[in-house]
């Protein structure tokens, strides 16, 4: 962590540093006192209109769902450090031949990993495959944050099966593109962490948690703390591999100090195969 920092320093991003650093070198953007203010970008990125893009990245995901059909998500989440099989197969056999054991490590890693991809591949399958011939009003649409490793396995289980998908993608320092299965019409891409998790949230009528960092745990305790608090209805908060999870979280160290009560544990599920996560979504909405 950077050291000596000034504190004076605002902590949060210039928005419009931010898009001139993206700009095209050839096309480099320039104020225009005479462009109409809603046309403006230079004007719509100051630190005083931060309220207006606030608005504008809720509005324009929730319009372009609402016209695609898209009221009702399973949100997965996850590693985008997991690798498909294929993937983990592959770096496993070069760095056999390389000799290097530490790359040898990190490969065996990745593909006893690799299964968490799979799963989450054959989750979404069965979620596209109960929704193919509902009526639009009870389909369910795999949306994900659109990176890659688990993000991209449910997209992909969707793709394969004719079924759109959403992706939720976020802008970052190092640039995150879109993982190729999500549908393309519902490939976001957002500047606000706070606006994305509304996203998630808004048509989340499952969240299915698999292996992941920081960004999978931010995303499952803002989930559960809702639903703890009330402040939103209570879905199936499922928790993909019983070994990863509970050896991450201690959740039953919290109800003996106290800090959760013992009701809360009934708020999430552990389950380890795809079927079985399917199963606690369908016994909750009785499909």
């Amino acid at each position: 962590m950077d050291t000596n920092q000034d504190i004076s320093e605002p902590r949060l991003p210039d928005s419009e540093a931010e898009l001139k650093s993206q700009a095209d070198i050839q096309h480099s953007l320039e104020a225009d006192a005479y462009r109409l203010a809603f046309a403006d970008p230079e004007f719509l990125l100051r630190r005083e209109t931060r309220g207006i893009r606030f608005q504008l990245e809720m509005l324009k995901p929730d319009l372009d769902q609402a016209q695609q059909g898209i009221y009702s998500t399973v949100v997965v989440f996850g590693s985008a450090r997991s690798a498909s099989p294929e993937t983990a197969q592959l770096s496993l056999q070069q760095a056999q031949i390389s000799g290097d054991a530490t790359a040898l490590m990190l490969a065996q890693r990745q593909l006893r990993s690799a299964h968490y991809y799979d799963q989450a591949r054959l989750f979404a399958r069965q979620v596209a495959s109960h929704s193919a011939h509902r009526r639009p009003e009870e389909r369910l649409f795999i949306a994900t944050g659109g990176g890659p490793g688990i993000m991209e396995a449910a997209n992909r289980g969707s793709y394969e099966m004719g079924a759109p998908s959403v992706g939720l993608n976020i802008a970052l320092l190092h640039e995150q593109s879109p993982n190729p299965y999500i549908t393309p019409t519902l490939s976001f891409k957002f500047h606000y962490f706070a606006l994305r998790k509304m996203h998630f949230m808004m048509r989340a009528k499952a969240l299915v948690a698999f292996p992941g960092g920081f960004g999978t745990l931010d995303e499952l305790f803002e989930v559960i703390t809702l639903v703890q608090t009330r402040k939103a209805k209570p879905v199936p908060i499922v928790l993909f591999g019983t070994d990863y999870w509970k050896r991450l979280v201690n959740m039953e160290a919290m109800v003996d100090e106290g800090v959760i009560s013992n009701e809360d544990l009934d708020l999430f599920t552990y389950v380890d195969d795809a079927e079985a996560a399917w199963k606690v979504i369908r016994d909750f909405y009785k499909l």
